[in-house]
């Protein structure tokens, strides 16, 4: 298997944008998977996330939802919050972004459009969330360690299964946040999982963050290996 990056520059809503298509380009069709990144944006974390996808038999689209150019070079850069609340002040144009992006990924060589999903990160969860809610006719969504707080706008016909992979220690989803969200997906009819792990706070899966004295904020190894395997055996029942 030989995987490749490719830079995709494509337009959209508030665009244009820039975004790395990740693929074996010698494995025929596949299910597509879009990948939507942290607050920091499209990373080299990213890039090497979904080759791990691609290794598990999916074309993966690395989205760049905040625009071309517009990175934030680590956590301390103020630039991260100021396009990630650029992005979020307006969810109606934060959904057609989304919306978009999945058109991007039905567009590359290779891609079955019929069996296409989401997986995010932090901020990348969200957007996992709010692409289900917007009735994407994707077939599986995936948040690790997201944020959960709904559009002022009512969902539509949420047709993808979820697995929300949650930190229950996470401050920015305590858990009334927690069960507002499994109450409204709930409400929507929608198939649904939420994994809540023990002692475990928000970044989990990001191996550059050191993990807080109160396990608030960190890389947790144990869990983010847990949450993967759970987010495998959603990609076998879905995709098979």
């Amino acid at each position: 298997m030989t995987t490749e990056r490719h830079i995709i520059i494509h337009e959209g809503p508030g665009g244009p944008f820039e975004s790395m298509a990740v693929y074996d380009p010698a494995a025929g069709t596949q299910p597509g998977l879009l990948l939507f990144p942290n607050f920091l944006g499209t990373k080299e974390w990213d890039f090497a996330k979904a080759e791990e996808l691609a290794s598990l038999g999916f074309k993966v689209l690395v989205v760049d939802v905040y625009g071309q150019g517009k990175r934030a070079s680590g956590m301390g850069d103020p630039k991260a919050g100021e396009y990630m609340h650029e992005l979020t002040e307006d969810r109606a144009a934060m959904r057609d972004r989304l919306t978009d992006a999945l058109g991007v990924l039905q567009s590359l060589p290779g891609v079955d459009t019929t069996r296409t999903g989401a997986i995010g990160f932090c901020l990348g969860g969200k957007c996992v969330l709010d692409l289900a809610r917007s009735g994407a006719d994707i077939a599986l969504g995936v948040s690790f360690h997201g944020v959960y707080d709904a559009p002022p706008f009512p969902n539509a016909e949420i047709k993808a299964k979820l697995l929300i992979c949650h930190g229950w220690n996470d401050p920015l989803c305590p858990p009334e946040a927690t069960v507002a969200l499994a109450q409204e997906l709930t409400a929507s009819k929608a198939d649904w999982q939420l994994i809540a792990y023990s002692d475990t706070g928000h970044a989990f899966t990001a191996n550059d963050v050191p993990l807080n004295d109160d396990h608030s904020f960190g890389f947790q190894p144990a869990t983010n290996d847990r949450s993967w395997k759970a987010m495998q055996a959603m990609l076998t029942e879905v995709f098979g």
